[in-house]
């Protein structure tokens, strides 16, 4: 026989339900993760889940179904964590259990488990619903959301990674630049051809006399060639220095052409290393040249740093080396050359790894304050995430005592950096003044 019951639930009273053991009521009762929802159940959104906010009263509330302590609104009605399992496995399994008695066997916290047809009654005429049962997929979700809350929460507790320690994404940060740098810096000048040739002898001017500088590289100093012992030079100061346009000759001014091209290949090396950096190419085209017009030759003092060698103060790349003096009869004044050898030898006294000197340059191209940016955002977020990754990197390689104050002066030399570039700037408008036709098309770009 069927009787029909509350909220049209239909409960068979004819077939017979086997004897529950105490073991069997235990699993039963127990409000694990298993579940089956219907292919027919509704599904809700998470928030309308089984189990609805506590009632805010202190008093203590009981179960509705059994008598027992309730923990909570589940399925529209206030439960216990036990009637509110037994309800969903039942409803969601479609089981149908048999009254071995008169259909109304007392339900209470010690006899609930002994007729479960009278409990599932009590349940659906206390109200429970079982249209807010939620389906499989719905019950995986929440679960999975409340295991990633768990995460965070304790990877909020736990300790941050050991002083120096690089994340995956700060490794691959590191190899790109690194890459970059390998493919498009060419240290010894390898691929530098086409270029118009430095004269053999240069001639300059100072306080009325004509000073020659044979062709050898001096090894320190501005001018170690000089003899200033020699009577004719009897009125040369110790740290001589070119005077005004109208003191050069002639002869001195056949090295810009050189100095141009040179130039010229250093900033085309400059904008392939930029090129080769997605997050770069990902800005506006206004951006990358607006960075590239402030950076390229404070990238390019970094790169040139790795070939400079304290000892003898030249660059050396190669079969061409370059020395302070190149700068003094090329037309470069005193006040810019002596404060870019001191950051020279003092950059290169720190003993960077390759990959620092890729971090640094990325970090002098991505500057948020360069004229003309309009993306200040992204760029200053790049800046802090290369920042931190050099941080972590001269942590990790540089350890005490050796690195302790390592980062600290490596900032303070990009600080005078920033100050050489402006000054570069200067200088190169003084050597346009005297021979603008010797000054590029792409330097007249990148730094007017």
């Amino acid at each position: 026989m069927r009787c029909q019951e509350m909220n049209g639930v239909d409960i068979d009273l004819r077939i017979t339900q086997p004897d529950w053991t105490p073991t069997m009521y235990s699993l039963f009762e127990d409000d694990s993760s298993s579940s089956a929802g219907s292919p027919n159940t509704p599904t809700f959104s998470l928030k309308a889940s089984e189990s609805e906010d506590n009632d805010p009263d202190t008093e203590e509330k009981l179960c509705s179904v059994c008598g027992d302590k309730a923990n909570g609104y589940h399925f529209h009605v206030l439960t216990c964590e036990g009637c509110k399992g037994f309800f969903r496995r039942s409803v969601s399994k479609g089981l149908h259990f048999t009254c071995p008695f008169t259909r109304s066997c007392p339900i209470t916290k010690a006899k609930r488990r002994r007729c479960q047809a009278c409990r599932l009654h009590k349940c659906f005429s206390v109200g429970m619903r079982k249209d807010m049962i939620m389906s499989e997929q719905a019950l995986a979700e929440r679960r999975a959301l409340r295991s990633r809350k768990k995460q965070e929460r304790q990877s909020r507790r736990e300790p941050g990674p050991a002083l120096g320690a690089l994340t995956e994404e700060q490794l691959q940060l590191v190899s790109l630049l690194s890459e970059a740098q390998l493919k498009h810096f060419d240290p010894t000048l390898s691929n530098f051809k086409h270029y118009r040739p430095q004269p053999l002898v240069h001639v300059f001017v100072y306080n009325n006399h004509t000073i020659p500088s044979p062709a050898p590289f001096p090894t320190s100093g501005l001018f170690p060639d000089l003899n200033l012992s020699d009577p004719k030079y009897k009125n040369l100061s110790a740290n001589p220095q070119l005077i005004s346009s109208g003191s050069f000759l002639p002869d001195v001014l056949n090295d810009l052409p050189h100095f141009a091209d040179l130039s010229t290949y250093m900033i085309q090396q400059v904008i392939q290393f930029a090129k080769e950096i997605p997050a770069f190419r990902a800005l506006p085209m206004e951006d990358q040249i607006s960075l590239l017009k402030g950076s390229s030759m404070e990238v390019a003092h970094v790169q040139f740093n790795r070939v400079y060698n304290i000892e003898t103060n030249v660059f050396e790349c190669g079969k061409h080396k370059f020395s302070i003096r190149h700068g003094v009869i090329t037309g470069f004044q005193e006040m810019y050359l002596e404060p870019m050898m001191k950051f020279q030898i003092m950059l290169r006294k720190l003993n960077l790894h390759e990959e620092e000197y890729a971090l640094i340059e990325a970090l002098c191209l991505f500057a948020p304050d360069r004229p003309g940016v309009v993306e200040h955002d992204i760029i200053d977020e790049m800046q802090e995430n290369l920042a931190l990754t050099l941080k972590c990197y001269m942590d990790l390689h540089h350890p005490p005592p050796e690195g302790r104050f390592l980062y600290p002066k490596l900032l303070s030399l990009l600080t005078e950096l920033r100050t050489l570039n402006e000054e570069y700037t200067r200088q190169i408008l003084h050597i346009q003044d005297i021979s603008s036709e010797n000054v590029t098309p792409l330097m007249k770009e990148i730094l007017f």
